[in-house]
């Protein structure tokens, strides 16, 4: 079985312009715990929805590319391309 990566972003249905980005391996799982407040990062600005995500091979490459969009110049790469 291949196993899959996801980077994403949601964005926040009760804060305009409120997004988050994280990474994981289950992103159904993982929207239903951010939407049911498990997560403390996100649980005050639920519900969320998704986005965007992509896909990666590696939990390596999704996480460095999760690291790069949460710096400055990834935030600009979102504004300008997502």
């Amino acid at each position: 079985m291949v196993r899959v990566f996801y980077v994403y972003i949601l964005e926040s249905l009760v804060e305009t312009g409120r997004f988050y980005v994280g990474s994981t391996s289950d992103l159904k799982v993982r929207m239903a715990q951010h939407n049911e407040g498990e997560s403390f990062h996100t649980a005050k600005f639920r519900p969320w929805t998704l986005r965007w995500y992509c896909s990666f091979a590696t939990r390596e490459k999704a996480e460095a590319f999760e690291a790069y969009l949460k710096s400055g110049s990834g935030r600009a790469f979102q504004k300008r391309h997502l």
